[in-house]
Formats: C-alpha cells, structure tokens, sequence
C-alpha cells in the first residue's frame, strides 16, 4: 500500500516499510525497514533541511507513485522497484530485479494465479531490496542497481589501490590501518549517492549490478542528489553532511615529525635547528609512547619533565605541537580497573579480551560511549590542554585491532557489524566538542573516518603505508577519491611510512618525489619508520619504546635538502592560494585536489585521465611517481590554454605533452584564463638546486 504524507512517500508491503522523502536541493533520502519497524536517526546526514514547497511534487497512482525535489525525481512502480530520474527524464539509477513481470510476485508457479504485466520478465527471484533474518533479530540486507557499463564512479574514501575510476571494483565498507570508508561516491551519469548505514559491508560497482550488502543491519538508508557537474554533487552533498571547519593559514606551513622523538630535548634541537635554517615549522609532532602506559593520556614525566614549560619554549618559536593520543587501555595501566568498572572497554564474543598487541596486552576504548569518551577526554584536558597541547593526532582511531574480526567486538552502540564505520566519528566528535571553544578551529590528524566526518576537523591520512614508489602512485589517486567523498583536509607519510632507509639511494628519490607531490597537497607532512631503529632508552615507561632513524629534510645528504628546501620555500609562496582554497572548502565542501574532470565537465577525454590533478581551479600538477624518470606524460584540458610555469612556454589544451621534470622538478602548469599570481613560484620553480 502506497500513501502520500505532507513531503514524503510511504510504502508499506508485506515484510517492508519504505520512506522516500526530499534531503536538500535536488537531493531525496530512501530508507527501508524489515518487519516495517521505522526508526529514526540521521547518521552521517544532518537533520533535514526546511523542504521548499514550491520544488516538490508528489503524485499517486493506482500502484505506483512518484516524487520530485526540484531536479531529481524518483518513481516507484507496481513492482516495488525504484528509478531516478533528473530533470530532464534522463535515468540516473535504477534499482535491478529480476523477477517474474507480474504484480507482487510471490514465488508462485501457479501461470493462472498470476497478473502479467508488460515488462522484463525473469526467473531468478532476485529482488532489489533484499532480507535475510539473522538470529539475533537483525538482518543480512542486499541492495541491487542496474549497471550501466560506461559508468564511472569516483570518492568513496581511501583504498590503497591505483585506481581513480572505481567501476568495476569491490570496495569493503570498513576502516582498516591505511583504509578508510566513506561510503559518498559522484557518478558521471550526474548524480551523487551516500549510502547512509555505518555498519560493516561490501559494495561491488560490477559491470553487470551494483551491490551493498550488509551482514547485520535493521535498515537500508541512502541519499542521492542530481547535479550537472560534480562541484554541485559536491556542494549538494556538504549541506546535508557538513563542511570542514577554517583551516588555520599558520598550519599551512611544513609538518615534521617522526617515530619517534622520545624527549622534550630531542624536540627542541629540531625546531632550533630549522629555525637555524630559516626555515619556519607549522607543527611538529609528539609521537606514541611518550606515555607511562596507554590510556593514562599523560606524558612520562622521567623523559617530558616539564610539558608546560616545552609547549611555551615551542610558542616562542611559533611552532604548534600536536599530541598523538591513542585510544587503547594496558592492562597493567594505573587507571585499568576504572575503565572496566565503568564497562568503559570494547567488548568481545569470545576469547580473551585483548583487542591489541603493542608493548604490553591492551584493549580499545568503546569510543561510541559517551561516558567513557568524557572520562577520556577529562584525561586529555587536564594532562594535556592545560599544559599547552591543544592539537591531537588519533592514531589507531578505526579501531586498529590486532585482528579485524569483525563479527568478535561489541560497542555501546551495537556490535561492530552494526556500527563499526561509527568508532572513528565518535572519536572524532569528542575532541572537537572538547576543543571547539578552546583553539581558533579544531584540526584532528586521524587515521580513520566515515561520511559526516569533515564537520569535526578530521585531517585524514593515508596510514602506515610502505615506502616505495608504488605506494606513492597509490596516494595521488587516493587522495584525489578522498576529497571526492567528501573529506577536503588529506595528508599522507612524506616517503611512506613502513621502512626507508636514509643512505638508500632510490629512498633518497623516492623522498624527494613525495615532497614534491606533497607540496601540492593540503597538508605537507614529514613522518615515517625510517631504518635502522634505535634501541630503547629504557626498559619501563615512555622510554621502552624503539625509535626510528632521523627524518628531518637534512637527514639525507646535502642533495636531498637543497631539494626539500626549495619547496619548502615554493610551499610559502602557497600558503595564500592555499588559505583560499580552505575557505572554499569551508564554505562549499569543494576539494583542494581535484581530479581533471572536475574542473573541465565538458571535456570528455578529462574524465579519463588519473594521476594529475589541479589544486584548486588555476594550477594543474602531474606528479612524478616512478624511479629515475625525468618527464612524463600530461594532458592538458581543453577550454583554455595552459603556462608551464618552469619554462614560461604557453600550450594549447587538449593535448597531451611529455613535459620534462628533472629530479628538483615537478610539472606545474597555470591555467591561461587564471588571475593567479604565480611570479614568486615561477622563480622558484626554475631555481637550480644541484
């Protein structure tokens, strides 16, 4: 039975309830519920914004119905199947069945009990929407798409893999180290959609079907928006999920960090020592285990004696420390007991509860419990922001476990199948509740995230991944379908982070590459597990924990640092350009990197072309991403001509060059019909280094 309410279509039939209802400009939000048992909560989405009357229309007919919110229009028709349409008729997504084309098909062989209706017929009994009653009350739900073969697909999150265009893959919806699930993707057909349920799953974009499938949920909930070019996608999705926050202009300076400084002293040598080199540090960063035990949230005093004292030392130099914090409990903690009393501690099916293995046996904080995130950050207040550390670093934020056994961990708020993609949001939200009235806007570097998490500061990045040229061609790519999704502040581990040896010579190339590319990036980072390790400075506390070797831009012979110095300095004379493009992304949800086609919608070959982007809408940069080579190919989009800001030369878009990129070189090109002033990066850009 289909009923129209005020703004929205009701379907109830047999084992189903579904809600289609408008969500935002151009914008419709379908939720369906097993047992027709509606319950209600917004998830990664903001609450509904005020429906324009005058967009909507809703019409009824004898079994089937339509909607539409200005330029995106849904039908559900006699079958219980749901099609997309944009303004102009056009289909945008279809739900796939293969069923019988009878009214209500129930399975019945019986030709002559049947309704016939004109329209594909099959056999296979597969529906769109699909339940599967588990034992614990809940449901195994699969949702089907048609799939149009020529479709692409970008966003999506993080996954350590080449690909821009993700059609044709199998996405895992969960967070692992260096993977991170955002399940928003933009469509070349014009339309974009969040799948709105944080619980574990797959989605396959095959080239026959699209599939969600959820092992253990109670609903289906996605959101989808029609929009003629991805910047509206984009824009239309961060009103119904949020937008990053005004990212500081005096963060968009160089990051350093490393595994690990293991004392206060070790810090203040490296930030005196680039002050010696006139080079202004942004951040630097106090790494893991400069704790006595985890989930203490305090700094060991034998080797940090004086926190106050070292955060005021570093505000002289105008250098902001950010505080790795990991949401993990030893078990011989001082505080342990507290955290069980309290059912503080992430739960387990079965076995021992040891959720982790690092320096001792230690479980995971259940983040999504609002009390044990207040005692938490009670901790963090009192030890950390009172002594001057007010910027974090949740590292191990997924949850990092040991082992990803999902179906193992219960939550506050459900069992990890249920809620899991919610740990690293509920994280997230308590340091920006804690710190908003505290700081000018709260930045959280975190390794996890979900939809929705751009609102609470998160400053994604890509993990503990290796340190090799072929990690770096996945980044670029990476990063690119992360500002997709919806996340605009994204960062990755300068030369990787697992291995890296200073005196090896293709790391050397390799760590100049990445800084390179990371100068064009929202975030330029120093960080990694650089071999060989020292040995600890002690058998106990913060001073048990190895080291890795130095990382600093001078760690790598006198070749290396003139290079990173140079864009060291290229990166200041971005810091302008950069602060407009955070305020965009403030403002807009838009990306600072963004994939060609982007920029240039029209230009079909564009939407073909990875590994090259533009930063912002005026500079085009194609990353070098192989050893020893010293050009590469780039197309140039047509629509405008283009300045090879190395070489003065202007070329016609619509080609593909081969520019040359010596080893202190990147290719960067300014778009012809750009104001941007680039005279300062064009000088550097064609200073020598060698």
């Amino acid at each position: 039975m289909i009923t129209i309410k005020e703004h929205s279509i009701v379907q109830r039939y047999d084992d189903e309830l579904l809600v289609i209802e408008p969500w935002g400009k151009n914008s419709l939000r379908v939720r369906a519920f097993p047992d027709q048992q509606f319950s209600n909560g917004d998830r990664a989405l903001l609450k509904q914004p005020e429906i324009e009357s005058n967009l909507l229309t809703i019409i009824k007919e004898d079994d089937s119905a339509s909607i539409q919110y200005g330029d995106i229009k849904a039908v559900i028709d006699h079958r219980q199947r749901l099609t997309f349409y944009n303004q102009d008729g056009k289909v945008l997504l279809k739900e796939f069945i293969r069923q019988r084309a009878v009214k209500h098909d129930d399975g019945s062989e019986d030709a002559g009990a049947v309704q016939a209706t004109k329209d594909f017929n099959s056999t296979l009994k597969l529906k769109a929407r699909e339940y599967q009653g588990n034992d614990g009350g809940d449901f195994k739900i699969t949702t089907r798409f048609e799939s149009d073969p020529s479709e692409k697909i970008f966003g999506m999150g993080q996954y350590q893999q080449p690909f821009l265009d993700l059609k044709n893959t199998i996405l895992e919806l969960a967070q692992r180290n260096s993977q991170i699930s955002v399940p928003f993707y933009i469509s070349n057909l014009g339309y974009g959609f969040l799948w709105n349920n944080p619980g574990i799953g797959r989605v396959t974009f095959a080239k026959n079907l699209t599939e969600w499938e959820m092992p253990s949920t109670k609903y289906i909930d996605y959101w989808i928006s029609a929009g003629d070019t991805p910047k509206q996608l984009s824009e239309q999705y961060a009103k119904v999920t949020g937008t990053v926050p005004i990212f500081p202009k005096k963060l968009l300076g160089l990051w350093q960090s490393k595994l690990r400084y293991r004392t206060s002293q070790e810090v203040l040598d490296v930030v005196k020592k680039y002050h010696s080199k006139g080079i202004q540090l942004s951040v630097i960063a106090i790494d893991y285990f400069h704790w006595p035990k985890q989930g203490e949230y305090r700094f060991d005093t034998e080797y940090w004696p004086a926190p106050a004292a070292l955060a005021t030392e570093l505000k002289d130099y105008d250098v902001e420390p950010i505080v790795s914090v990991w949401p993990t409990v030893q078990s011989d903690a001082r505080n342990y007991q507290h955290y069980l009393e309290n059912g503080y501690l992430v739960k387990v099916n079965r076995g021992v509860r040891m959720t982790m293995q690092i320096q001792g046996n230690t479980v995971f904080v259940d983040m999504t419990n609002k009390s044990a995130r207040d005692y938490v950050w009670s901790l963090i207040k009192n030890n950390y922001a009172k002594n001057g550390f007010v910027r974090y670093w949740l590292d191990v934020a997924e949850p990092g476990y040991s082992a990803y056994d999902f179906v193992n961990y219960r939550y506050s708020k459900g069992t990890d199948l249920q809620v899991g993609n919610l740990y690293p949001i509920d994280y997230l939200k308590m340091v920006y509740e804690g710190s908003k009235n505290q700081v000018d806007s709260v930045v959280t570097l975190v390794r996890g995230a979900w939809a929705g998490a751009q609102r609470y500061g998160a400053l994604a990045w890509s993990g503990d991944i290796d340190s090799s040229f072929e990690a770096l061609r996945n980044q670029v790519n990476t990063g690119l379908n992360m500002g997709l999704a919806g996340i605009p502040w994204w960062t990755t581990d300068i030369g990787g982070f697992h291995g890296g040896h200073p005196e090896d010579p293709e790391f050397r190339e390799l760590l100049m590459r990445w800084f390179e590319y990371a100068t064009f990036s929202p975030v330029l980072r120093m960080h990694g597990d650089r071999q060989p390790h020292s040995k600890p400075l002690s058998l106990s506390g913060g001073g048990s924990m190895v080291t890795g070797a130095p990382n600093e831009i001078w760690s790598y012979g006198p070749k290396v640092e003139k290079v990173l110095t140079k864009f060291v300095k290229i990166r200041e004379t971005l810091k302008d350009y950069l602060e407009s493009l955070m305020v965009i992304a403030h403002e807009k949800g838009l990306p600072l990197m963004r994939p060609l086609f982007y920029e240039f919608p029209q230009d079909r070959e564009a939407w073909s072309v990875d590994n090259t982007y533009m930063l912002g809408s005026a500079l085009l940069i194609a990353p070098i991403l192989n050893y020893q080579e010293r050009s590469r190919g780039v197309y140039l989009p047509a629509g405008t001509d283009w300045e090879n800001l190395s070489t003065g030369e202007t070329l016609s878009g619509g080609q593909t060059l081969k520019i040359p990129a010596p080893i202190d070189a990147i290719p960067v090109l300014k778009r012809t019909d750009s104001d941007l002033d680039v005279e300062d990066l064009k000088k550097l850009l064609n200073e020598g280094t060698k």
